[in-house]
């Protein structure tokens, strides 16, 4: 089951490929924008999740343009559909997990639309690609790589070619000072629990040692949120009212390891980049369960804001 596959090669393929699906479903989703048929289908696999046909289409067009790249065959694990073995191989050792088209709700209106990739070696048990790309913003694509040294390494690339390396450094240590991003769009569901955190709020909002209040709570979305923390623009990003999917977390996660940042779990635990993706039963099972975390550039403020989180 072993694949013969340079990681930050296929990263760069996987980074392009990307880049050529943003690049094609854009003129389709600001024309929705822009006409109001936004194309929205009913969505029978996660239900209250908002499913166009622009999503479906993206699906197909992933699993078009990464087939040639992994001769050897994968699994393609997308959230619009079950699990299935691309190839001749019934056991391929790379399972490529999709999201096509992240906070839909936002990429029909123009106004924000992300994108991920990650690629599993269920040899190795952990990933060893990610890709998040960012539809509409200068700042296009994150991506992760595993290397021959044995290291992950993360980087980001511009619209006009610039890429940059990420590393978490100058970030805020005190949660006081620190910008913190969550998914608060659903009123019910995310906003009105966020409201509730008083004492997170409170820390959140105090003044620093010379007076000023720099604390601010943010919104961010899926992964992007964990890239954002990774390149150094936001500090922290939470998801303590339902948890993330496999596919909304893991990308980001494995963007924001490979950078040097932490994420947790509401215990305190350190998530684990093993998914458990040993059988295609198992590749199904993950699609299933949502993942409530802390992450930030250190572990410092990772802690801080655990230690302000009413979860019980």
């Amino acid at each position: 089951m072993a694949c013969q596959v340079s990681f930050p090669e296929l990263a760069g393929q996987i980074g392009q490929v990307v880049r050529t699906v943003m690049d094609d479903i854009r003129p389709a989703l600001v024309e929705a924008a822009l006409s109001g048929n936004r194309g929205e289908r009913t969505n029978t696999r996660h239900a209250g999740n908002f499913l166009t046909s622009h999503d479906l289409w993206t699906h197909d067009r992933y699993r078009q343009l990464i087939t040639p790249l992994l001769p050897a065959g994968f699994v393609y694990a997308s959230e619009e559909a079950e699990p299935e073995v691309i190839g001749d191989d019934p056991d391929p050792d790379l399972c490529v997990l999709v999201d096509p088209l992240d906070t839909t709700e936002l990429a029909v209106r123009a106004l924000d639309g992300y994108t991920h990739v990650l690629v599993y070696s269920r040899s190795l048990r952990r990933p060893v690609v990610a890709a998040v790309g960012d539809i509409y913003h200068h700042i296009q694509l994150y991506l992760a790589a595993h290397h021959d040294d044995g290291h992950d390494h993360a980087s980001l690339v511009t619209r006009d070619g610039d890429a940059r390396t990420l590393l978490c450094g100058a970030s805020a240590t005190e949660l006081n000072q620190a910008l913190v991003t969550n998914y608060l769009m659903r009123p019910a569901e995310r906003f009105e629990p966020l409201a509730a955190q008083r004492d997170l709020l409170r820390v959140l909002g105090s003044p620093s040692h010379d007076g000023a209040r720099r604390g601010r709570i943010g919104v961010d979305f899926g992964s992007i949120s964990l890239c954002h923390v990774a390149a150094g623009f936001t500090d922290a990003t939470l998801e303590f009212a339902k948890g993330f999917a496999i596919w909304d977390l893991a990308p980001g996660h494995y963007i924001l390891h490979a950078a040097g940042g932490t994420v947790l779990s509401l215990d305190g635990e350190p998530l684990p980049l093993d998914h458990g993706l040993t059988t295609l039963a198992a590749i199904a099972r993950a699609m299933a369960p949502r993942q409530k975390f802390v992450a930030a550039a250190s572990p410092r403020l990772a802690r801080q804001i655990l230690t302000t989180l009413q979860t019980r």
